[in-house]
């Protein structure tokens, strides 16, 4: 059954796995493959999407505090 669209990254990351076990086995339906197939690139992207956001938040993150580090400190 397909996955509504998942809450979490990590809840996109279990169906994935999931639906790559099913692609792997060899009883499953083409038919079945197909539609697996197409709710896993859709779970990618959202995956692809969490990604993203998490890097932009970090990226500020290490931004404002680059800004209240003395001039020449690195980041820890």
């Amino acid at each position: 059954m397909p996955m509504s669209k998942p809450k979490t990254f990590e809840e996109a990351m279990a169906r994935l796995q999931t639906l790559l076990e099913a692609l792997q086995d060899e009883a499953t339906p083409l038919d079945e493959a197909v539609k697996l197939y197409a709710e896993a690139a859709g779970l990618l992207a959202f995956c692809h999407g969490a990604l993203a956001d998490a890097q932009l938040k970090i990226g500020q993150i290490d931004a404002d505090l680059a800004k209240q580090m003395p001039s020449g400190e690195p980041i820890p």
